[in-house]
């Protein structure tokens, strides 16, 4: 992404509204935290690392303006902030990470003065985003060995610039690769309901030059069965100490067809992504989506009035499903309770 995701810009939160690409591109200003909450629970900023770097800057947008003249009274504002920002969206661990970090850092500075506390609060969330830089940047590189030349990888959601500072995680891949002169293509899933495969991971690989082919999310077996696809690569949005991964929902329907076909299926993911507190993925708290995306979405109606609708946002693929899972650390392989602990350290 020639322009950032996200960022800070004179005491806001300035980022790209995803909501509208591809059809227009805009960004907005957060000028407060409830704005900022807003932004996550609605996905103008959406992926597991975006949304991490979102709660950080929307901590210190919090408490930009404190009146408070000693530590404990600044502490207990800090914490309403982020007791506040945590309730956008449950699923992607980023998000805690995040806000538990920019906690921590608080408390290791409490002997500051208030204002020179607030800067190294801002400080420290700008150190998140140049670390994330660096992560998905490491991320692509180990993971482009995975790709020969002429591979076809299917992807599933959008794991790209626009779900992190600037780079991606599993786009991150396939970025590198065809920088480093690799010729491959791409099979993207349109991503029911909201479309962020056709939205917004087709719109990037077109940005970047990469032969991209936008297929239904329904599409997926047949296109293995053609033989078309070598791999897939996705994202994750948290990762449970065993391996289980939640992604996008949809994502485990592509492991499962990918088992079947013989085809390896990773997950790439920067290691603030892993929640080794977890033991396993049936810990990890799916978050449900309003009705209204599914019978409603873009304001067109497609389904009767009135109707049921169950709209879990993630799925969690099992750990069983994955042939490994790419980091800035390397790549991990089974048995993951053992590669996972040691990327976590």
């Amino acid at each position: 992404m020639p322009i950032p995701t996200i960022e800070w810009v004179d005491g806001r939160i300035h980022l790209i509204d995803q909501t509208l690409l591809p059809n227009e591109f805009k960004q907005i200003y957060c000028d407060d935290v409830e704005s900022v909450w807003e932004a996550i629970k609605s996905l103008r900023v959406r992926g597991a690392p975006a949304i991490g770097i979102a709660g950080a800057l929307g901590a210190v947008l919090g408490i930009w303006k404190s009146k408070a003249t000693n530590y404990p009274d600044f502490a207990a504002e800090l914490k309403k902030v982020t007791d506040y920002l945590a309730t956008s969206r449950p699923t992607a661990v980023n998000l805690f990470w995040a806000l538990t970090r920019i906690e921590q850092t608080a408390e290791k500075h409490k002997d500051l003065e208030i204002e020179q506390l607030k800067g190294v609060l801002l400080d420290e969330a700008q150190n998140i985003i140049e670390e994330d830089r660096a992560r998905c940047r490491a991320i692509g590189q180990h993971g482009l060995n995975l790709l020969r030349n002429g591979d076809t990888i299917l992807t599933h959601c959008n794991a790209g610039g626009l779900a992190t500072s600037d780079y991606g995680t599993a786009l991150a891949v396939m970025f590198s690769a065809h920088e480093s002169g690799k010729n491959i293509s791409v099979y993207a899933d349109e991503t029911r309901p909201l479309l962020q495969g056709a939205r917004l991971t087709a719109w990037e690989l077109m940005q970047a030059g990469i032969d991209v082919t936008l297929i239904c999310d329904n599409m997926a077996a047949q296109v293995m069965k053609e033989g078309k696809i070598q791999c897939a690569i996705v994202g994750a949005d948290r990762i449970a100490a065993n391996g289980d991964t939640a992604n996008k929902i949809g994502t485990y329907n592509v492991a499962i067809l990918a088992k079947v076909h013989d085809i390896p299926f990773y997950v790439a993911a920067p290691t603030s992504t892993l929640d080794l507190s977890l033991k396993t993925g049936d810990l990890i708290p799916i978050e449900q989506r309003a009705a209204e995306e599914v019978t409603e979405g873009f304001g067109s109606r497609t389904a009767p009035e009135g109707v049921k609708v169950y709209s879990p946002a993630f799925d969690v693929t099992p750990a069983h499903l994955i042939t490994a899972i790419i980091t800035e650390k390397g790549i991990a392989h089974p048995p993951y309770e053992e590669s996972l602990a040691s990327q976590g350290d």
